[in-house]
């Protein structure tokens, strides 16, 4: 069942297109990885989709509904929640109370303040550390876990493993491991092919903007991946 779908969404940044007539898919229980370079237009597609940017043109549903009108509460209240690059944990607050902010207005689910320090057991003797202080591995974890109090429906995650020491990166994608193996559905900007095509059931890779490859993670390989990030291959932009 498609649980997201973003029909020809556009979005600018001034004059400069950043979205270009963008169109996927996401199901229930999906991990939809999305790649590509610097600047390629991830980060502004996904701060769309949660209401973060405004939209040009084009749509955002959600189980059939339009959103692309609502503001980024009510798309959280609706059960869309974005862990955005940087984390952008409040740093003066506690782990716990960077959780307990995000819950205020959660939707019925399995997520709150327990059930999360036991799937992120790296949190619990954490909890009373201002957010600021951490690791950025550790603030990564402690953002993943925020967005969840919200119990979404799609959770959009952006550049999880981006500045991140490789230790941390594995600290961070072993805590992620119950959330995917539970089914979640995920939309995931991932700079690490390696990473987008272990996690994700399928994969798409943008460039200036537009999606130039779109696949199976199973059927894709590095290689044609690596073409399509750098704009080597144009042709049969559809896998």
């Amino acid at each position: 069942m498609t649980l997201l779908r973003v029909e020809s969404l556009e979005a600018r940044h001034g004059l400069l297109a950043a979205v270009r007539g963008v169109s996927l898919t996401l199901d229930a229980g999906e991990t939809l990885a999305l790649v590509g370079a610097n600047g390629a237009g991830k980060t502004t597609l996904l701060r769309t989709i949660a209401g973060a940017h405004a939209a040009a043109s084009g749509r955002v549903l959600l189980d059939g509904a339009d959103v692309t009108r609502l503001p980024s509460h009510r798309r959280v209240g609706l059960g869309i929640a974005l862990v955005p690059e940087g984390r952008r944990l409040f740093p003066g607050l506690t782990v716990e109370e960077n959780l307990r902010v995000a819950g205020t207005r959660a939707r019925p689910g399995r997520w709150n303040l327990e059930t999360l320090l036991e799937a992120f057991p790296l949190l619990r003797p954490l909890r009373r550390q201002p957010a600021g202080t951490l690791s950025g591995g550790q603030q990564q974890v402690a953002a993943i876990a925020r967005a969840l109090m919200s119990n979404p429906r799609v959770l959009l995650l952006d550049e999880v493993s981006l500045g991140l020491a490789p230790r941390a990166v594995e600290d961070v994608y072993a805590s992620l491991a119950q959330v995917l193996g539970e089914g979640a559905t995920i939309l995931l900007v991932e700079q690490d092919l390696g990473r987008a095509l272990n996690v994700a059931s399928r994969v798409v890779c943008m460039l200036e903007g537009r999606t130039v490859l779109e696949g199976s993670s199973r059927e894709l390989t590095r290689e044609r991946v690596t073409e399509a990030y750098f704009g080597l291959r144009r042709a049969g932009a559809k896998a």
